[in-house]
């Protein structure tokens, strides 16, 4: 079974950001989960509301599996495996380097 979150990239530094309770966080795990249509087109209208407010830029719902073994389930598509888990480069060049920010993935790593 899967369900769905909001994604997108924050403007100031671009990094991947998700919709929660509070607000846009790094941390996939506290993302708002959407398990039918209506609560998934009400996260998508709040990310284009936070689109044209430029808080954030592309938002979009993606899909989680809910059978993952951790109960907060994972990224279906590879992409977005790879947008929740960090860059597949080097972690010693580019922003990754300066150290995890808090609350991202790559503080997990």
């Amino acid at each position: 079974m899967t369900f769905k979150i909001l994604t997108a990239n924050r403007l100031d530094d671009g990094l991947v950001v998700y919709l929660g309770e509070g607000g846009w966080t790094a941390d996939i795990e506290v993302a708002r989960r959407a398990h039918d249509d209506d609560t998934a087109a009400a996260l998508d209208y709040q990310g284009r509301q936070a689109a044209s407010r430029n808080e954030v830029a592309d938002p979009y719902l993606i899909d989680l599996d809910d059978d993952d073994d951790d109960d907060h389930g994972a990224p279906v598509r590879l992409r977005e495996t790879i947008r929740a888990n960090g860059p597949t480069v080097r972690l010693d060049l580019g922003y990754q380097a300066d150290g995890p920010v808090l609350g991202s993935p790559l503080e997990r790593n």
